[in-house]
């Protein structure tokens, strides 16, 4: 499947906003928003006058580049997420949190959600005992996501949770980090996602 491979710095510039792809880069000095607070390209600088339309384009891809998702899979959710009870909006960032790969990131045990997928891709976590290396796979409530024995014997994951520990695991989620282990309590509510995503925007473009 295709991936974007370039500088993710520079989609944090055209989105003006913080979208945390790099880890703990993207709390010290060194984040390109700090340093280059402005779109990429020749005409990054110039102000460009937003139209509904676009407003509503920058907020979808405002969320598939948080969540790595390409377009083909966010439609995908989308269309589950009409299908389901409730509001669109909510069901869709519903949906894209209960990710695998979030679901590790949210936990602490990676430090972006990309190093997330990257890790599930190489067979580190199980869910309620059994391998998964798919990020996209979709936890339910109970289940059990959990770092495999070998793994726990890394240096990495013990210097990663060690840099994550202040972070706030949100509480949809508990976390034994002792045991390098993770539950899924509940689903998450709107109010439990902390992310500058107008969903209602992008039911508004879908729905056009």
């Amino acid at each position: 499947m295709a991936r974007y491979t370039e500088a993710v710095c520079r989609l944090c510039r055209r989105e003006d906003m913080k979208l945390y792809l790099k880890g703990d880069r993207c709390y010290t000095n060194k984040c390109a928003i700090d340093r280059r607070g402005y779109a990429p390209g020749q005409h990054g600088q110039r102000k460009h006058k937003q139209t509904e339309y676009g407003m509503q384009l920058r907020e979808k891809q405002k969320a598939k580049r948080i969540y790595g998702v390409l377009e083909s899979q966010f439609r995908k959710y989308y269309d589950m997420a009409v299908k389901k009870k409730g509001v669109t909006g909510n069901n869709l960032l519903q949906i894209l949190e209960t990710r695998l790969d979030n679901v590790v990131y949210r936990l602490g045990f990676a430090a972006s959600r990309k190093e997330a997928r990257q890790l599930v891709l190489h067979e580190h976590f199980t869910v309620n005992g059994k391998k998964v290396n798919i990020p996209s796979y979709l936890i339910e409530v109970g289940d059990v996501i959990q770092l495999k024995d070998k793994s726990k014997k890394s240096d990495k994951f013990k210097a990663v949770v060690e840099s994550t520990s202040s972070k706030i695991v949100p509480k949809w989620l508990e976390v034994d980090v002792d045991k390098f282990e993770g539950k899924v309590i509940a689903l998450p509510e709107r109010e439990d996602i902390d992310l500058e995503i107008e969903d209602h925007l992008i039911v508004e473009l879908y729905s056009r």
